[in-house]
């Protein structure tokens, strides 16, 4: 049987889920997730991934989309209170995270809830819940000591996130509680909401955070630093191909549950793109995804597909000269002034060859049919009336 502790930082109190798994019980595993983004990442898969094997074990998932802690915002690892998404866009996240979960997950062995459904509850309720702890206690955690020392704000209602949180597990009588390191303390509050409440305490696990594709900082959607379940083939196996040397072993442990394969450091990122891709797109566009990559970035070819874009929107009054910058923000999404400054610096070529950035303005007939490029991996190709 798999070590259901491998890659763990805590298994927390010590010995009590080898205690629980030896009883030969199916065990409750929860893990919650707040829909505060669009999408899922390869950081998140690391507890993704310990659930599935929790799975295979025999044990029950519960997946809890924290559709009402999202309005709260987790104060975990934040210097600052976490901006709260409108309820519009916490109903569209939490319908694409499920998708995205159960790329992972086994549905049959996953209980889906949303924590809605439990924490809208009544004023009298939500006054006896805060009666059970002490602001003392909430303000042990990490995260509240460092802003406080720094003279940085601390809002009433972040320090409610542990408490409701913690009555999740109340609510769905978890026997064990995954999640990341940064989750600690909100883990092990759960015991104590547990125990207020009459029940047997949670043991807790603990996985580590996954390092970016800069190798610096954890994998975030905000650091832009991140690889996102749903992204195209391509764009993943890109990004992977950026990993540094030194985040291999990590990203081959918490991801693939290997260690990292012999040889030189290009082809180990070329099996972890390749295998990652697999997964989540089936062997067939990992494949197509190394071979674009090829194409680009060791042939210096133009993909076989690339986005057409019509130079009528960015003609000048008289109709024959088309504005680049113009032609560029519009294309590539990027403001004006970003493309002048990438023009000065050489960064744009059309068919194979650099724009001269002193020239802003060029004849239509002289971009028609051609390919724009931005960068190594942003290519459009110009069409005249349309």
């Amino acid at each position: 049987m798999t070590d259901l502790t491998r890659n763990a930082v805590d298994v927390l109190p010590a010995g009590m889920l080898a205690e629980q798994l030896g009883t030969g019980k199916p065990l409750r595993v929860k893990f919650g997730i707040d829909p505060t983004t669009a999408d899922i990442h390869l950081g998140h898969t690391v507890v993704l991934g310990k659930l599935r094997e929790f799975q295979d074990a025999g044990h029950r998932v519960v997946l809890i989309v924290g559709d009402f802690t999202a309005r709260v915002g987790d104060p975990s690892g934040r210097s600052a209170q976490r901006p709260v998404p409108s309820a519009e866009q916490i109903e569209a996240n939490a319908a694409t995270y499920q998708e995205q979960a159960f790329k992972l997950l086994d549905r049959e062995r996953t209980e889906l809830r949303f924590n809605s459904e439990w924490l809208r509850m009544a004023p009298e309720q939500l006054l006896g819940l805060l009666a059970t702890t002490t602001v003392a206690r909430l303000l042990e955690r990490d995260d509240f000591q460092k802003r406080m020392a720094a003279s940085q704000p601390v809002s009433a209602l972040e320090l409610l996130y542990p408490l409701l949180q913690g009555y999740d597990s109340v609510a769905v009588e978890a026997d064990v509680e995954l999640g990341g390191t940064d989750q600690k303390f909100n883990l092990l509050f759960g015991r104590d909401m547990q125990t207020a409440h009459g029940q047997k305490p949670q043991s807790i696990l603990t996985m580590p955070i996954l390092v970016g594709i800069d190798g610096s900082q954890k994998m975030s959607k905000s650091l832009g630093n991140y690889v996102g379940v749903t992204e195209a083939p391509e764009e993943m196996f890109g990004k992977l191909m950026r990993v540094p040397d030194e985040a291999m072993p990590e990203y081959f442990r918490l991801l693939l549950g290997v260690e990292t394969p012999p040889g030189a450091p290009n082809e180990a990122k070329r099996e972890l793109g390749r295998r990652i891709v697999a997964r989540f797109h089936g062997e067939d566009a990992a494949c197509n995804a190394e071979e674009h990559f090829d194409r680009l970035f060791v042939r210096h070819e133009v993909p076989e597909e690339v986005e057409e874009v019509g130079l009528d929107s960015f003609r000048s009054e008289n109709g024959g000269l088309v504005h680049l910058p113009l032609l560029m923000a519009g294309a590539f999404a990027i403001s004006s002034s970003e493309a002048r400054r990438l023009l000065a610096q050489g960064g744009v070529k059309l068919d194979g060859e650099p724009l001269d950035g002193e020239r802003l303005d060029l004849d239509a007939a002289e971009l028609d049919g051609k390919i724009l490029q931005l960068g190594k991996r942003r290519f459009r190709r110009l069409c005249a009336g349309t």
